[in-house]
This record gives C-alpha cells, structure tokens and sequence, in this order.
C-alpha cells in the first residue's frame, strides 16, 4: 500500500488496479472481488451524496447485523469525510434512544427486520431512515456514475463513534480518526502475521471494534479475503472453518466454547486454521490450553475501543510458551504501568494500563469531562491493571473497578479466578465484591460447575494454602452460566447484583 495517506477506501481502489479478481468478501450468497466491491463502494458513495444532504462530519448510524452494505458505508464515509456510528441492535429503543439523541445522526439505514423496533428519538430529531432492503434494490438499478465530491478528507477527519458497552453508566461515544483506523491496521498485521494469502472468517457484531478492527479493516488493508457472518451460528462457522480455506478468525470465549460443544475439532478438522485471535480480557486459560492441545495456537489481543483495539498481544510463534500473558507492547505503542501514587510500577507489581498509540481515540462525543479524565498527557487511562515480568510479558490481573478493597487490602478478582479456573470442577467463574459493615467488601465466587454434585464447601478448600485467607471468597453462588454481552465479557455488575441478595 502507498506510504502516504489516502482515504480508506482507496485500499479498495488500489487492490482492485493491482488484483481485481482477487477474492475480497463474501457474505451468505455475495461473493465479491476487490473490483467488485471497489466499484460497489463508488455506488454507494454516489448515492450519499445525490440522495441526502450531507456535510463534511455529519453522522449516519446504521441499525442491523453485519452485512456487505454496513462494510460498504465505513468506505463511503471515509471518502466523503463523514461519520458512521454502527448501533448494537440488541440495545433496547431506551438505550438507543439515548446513544441517537447524543451523536445526532442526518441519516439512520436500518435492517427491514427491525424497522419496528426504531427508536423514538429520530422523529424528534427529523432524522431521514432508509430500509436497507430498499436501498439496495435501489443501488441494482444506478449506472456506475463519475462524479465529483467537494469534501476534503485527511487523516484526522473522524470515522467511527464506537459505543463503549456501558457496563456501568452511559455508554460513551470513542471517536476514532481514519488515520487511527489505518494505524490499528499496521499493528494488527503485525500481530497476526497476516498476508493477502490470508483468509479471514469475521464472526463478531460490527458495532464493536473488536469485529470492524481486530482483523477485518487490517485484511483489506493487506488485500486477504474476508467472509463475514451475519450473526455468530456455529453450525455455519464450522462448515466454513471446514471447508472454505480460513486461516484465521477472532473469537470471545463464549464463540469458541459454542463451537467445541458441537464438534471436536482440531488442526486436521479445520485444516487451513493457523491462528485464532481471542479478543477478550477474562480469557480461562482453560480456553487457550484447550485450543493448543488441539494443535491450534491462540493469540490473546488485549485493548479496549478507546485504544481501536489492538493493543498489547501474543504472536502466533510465541503463542504455547506465553500461556496466559496477554503479549507484548505492540507495533509503535507505548505501554506503562501506573500506581495509585502515580509512579510507575516496577517489575511483577500491579499497575494500570495507560496507553499513548497511534492508534488511541481522539476523545468521546460531546463528553469533554470524560475525555478530560481518561486522557492524561496524550496517555488513556484504561482502567485495566497489569503486570509486566522479567521477559516485557504483560499478564492481565483485573479491571481498576472491580478491585476488592477488604479490611484496607486489595483483592484482584482475577487472581482468585485463575484459582478456580486451574480446578477440574469448575466449567468458568468469576470473583466480585459484595458490600460488608465489617470489612467494607468482601470477595463473593460466582462458579458455575462441571461437577454438579459439589458444594460451596468443596469449592472453597481448592483456595487452601493457594491464596492467603484474607483474599479467599467467602460464599460461592452457583449458575449454570454467566451473563455475558455481545462481546463475550462477563457482566460484571449483574453479578454484584446477584450476590448482594445472598
């Protein structure tokens, strides 16, 4: 790709001049070429501009499932110096109410299937909707047309507004930048080692980062085939996984644990797999032994969506000797470990993960207070802790929030849950504080069980000359499975919820 920088869709545009027929993306029954699907993005652009009065910065938000024409408008918008803020469409008309009332969108497209599910709010805001049904059919019936676009784009024009998952509070709208989009990319094909001879199979939602950034936008850049899902069905990502040549995807661990329960795969089931990229903090190292001895190597991606995401990962090469760490500091980021102090924490001590990278959000929509205080002399404060060893391994320990002050002494859940996840009667777990008059917290496991016939008893001595006594929780809750979002964490404040009413 050339040195110097062009709106993002011109990787299209060049793939297309050097290997038209090359495979780009394939969804369902679409199957396009880097041509194709160049040319696909010129309709689309063409019929922004000719059909809506659109400004430089104006927002159009797209409501649905993935789909080529969502993966079409993030090039459009990169073209035409607009903004698109993909929505979850598992949020409730409340919750997207309040994300469309914030970023004030001209333009909202919408899958047909939830036209009666659109939000209020957009009659309030003379907001235009369009049917992507409808749209569609429309774009069949427009010549490829030249035109010319007044818009002046650079690379610090904005082009995502990303929700944060707003586990607690309002979610927060991260802006990132086309120039921090491409920057992800380089990093991310780094971290996986990707070629155009890759193939990669997109089985994340696109109103995430982690399904727009962690591998899909990073194989256009490179000029690799993608195939994206609608929605997550292991039975179809097994035939894929199969079958269709796929040498990498990203996963969260409630993907990969759905497909091992329907099929016991391993590198001769999937006989292209030669990467699977894990996206989530609260990884059970269980997952990633269990991918191994099937021959597979699992690399860890940590970030959040303020950092775009890729952060600090696992290298394929490095992948069975680093089980457990979360990486290394990545491609052109700066990585340091923070005490309460403000001091940097020295080596194998717990400290938060700040991150200064190219790569990092610009700041959050119309939210200068918040900005103010996740950004700190251009380093975002994560709210993540960590400790990095002897080898500038980092290994994740827990998030600043849910931090267990107990007595005066701080219990990270995470080490607990390494505890549990080490033991053959527990499936997955996780450790939260629940509010005590005696000692201000206290650590409560959440576990949910391979052997039923164990009790709270049976759980509580695997911590027996483990941890000190002090840090050991002092109930167990049983579920038979722990809540978790569309991104596969474990939420966090329905578990604190939960154990209050113990």
């Amino acid at each position: 790709m050339s040195e110097s920088f062009s709106t993002l869709d011109n990787w299209f545009t060049e793939h297309a001049a050097e290997q038209p027929k090359k495979p780009a993306l394939s969804f369902n029954d679409e199957h396009w070429t880097y041509l194709e699907f160049s040319n696909f993005i010129t309709k689309v652009t063409a019929k922004l501009c000719l059909d809506f009065n659109l400004k430089h910065g104006d927002r159009i938000a797209y409501y649905g499932t993935n789909s080529t024409l969502e993966v079409a408008l993030f090039f459009a918008c990169a073209k035409l110096g607009l903004i698109v803020v993909p929505l979850n469409w598992r949020l409730s008309s409340g919750e997207l109410n309040e994300i469309i009332k914030d970023c004030s969108p001209i333009v909202v497209f919408y899958e047909d299937r939830f036209q009666e599910n659109m939000p209020s709010i957009l009659r309030a805001l003379n907001c235009e909707t369009v049917g992507t049904e409808l749209f569609r059919e429309e774009l069949k019936n427009e010549e490829q047309k030249q035109f010319n676009i007044n818009y002046i784009s650079n690379p610090n024009d904005p082009l995502l507004i990303v929700y944060t998952s707003g586990t607690t509070g309002f979610p927060k709208g991260a802006v990132l930048t086309q120039n921090a989009i491409l920057s992800n990319a380089i990093i991310s094909v780094n971290a996986h080692n990707m070629t155009d001879n890759d193939h990669i199979l997109n089985l994340l939602p696109l109103f995430h980062v982690g399904g727009i950034n962690i591998q899909m936008f990073p194989a256009f850049y490179v000029g690799a085939h993608v195939t994206l899902l609608p929605i997550f069905d292991p039975d179809v990502a097994i035939g894929k996984l199969r079958s269709a040549g796929i040498t990498t995807m990203v996963c969260v661990p409630t993907i990969i644990s759905a497909i091992s329960k329907k099929i016991n795969w391993d590198n001769k089931v999937f006989p292209d797999l030669r990467v699977i990229a894990i996206g989530s903090t609260d990884v059970p190292l269980s997952f990633i032994k269990d991918s191994h001895s099937r021959g597979i190597p699992m690399i860890q991606i940590y970030g959040a969506t303020e950092t775009g995401p890729v952060t600090i990962y696992q290298k394929p090469d490095e992948a069975f000797s680093t089980e457990g760490s979360i990486g290394r500091s990545g491609l052109n980021i700066e990585i340091k470990l923070m005490l309460s102090d403000g001091s940097e924490a020295p080596l194998n001590v717990t400290g938060e993960i700040w991150v200064k990278a190219p790569n990092n959000f610009s700041y959050y929509w119309n939210n200068p207070d918040e900005t103010e205080k996740a950004i700190q002399d251009g380093w975002f404060k994560t709210g993540d802790l960590a400790i990095k060893d002897e080898d500038n391994l980092y290994w994740f320990t827990d998030r600043l929030k849910h931090v267990i002050i107990s007595g005066g002494e701080n219990i990270y859940p995470a080490e607990l849950e390494r505890v549990l996840n080490n033991a053959a009667e527990v499936k997955e777990c996780a450790v939260v504080g629940r509010r005590d008059a005696k000692w201000g917290e206290i650590p409560i496991a959440v576990v949910v069980l391979n052997d039923t016939t164990k009790k709270s008893v049976d759980i509580l001595n695997i911590f027996k000359d483990k941890v000190a006594s002090f840090k050991r929780p002092k109930e167990i809750l049983f579920l038979n499975e722990l809540p978790r979002n569309a991104m596969g964490k474990v939420q966090i404040e329905r578990l604190k919820k939960l154990s209050s009413s113990l």
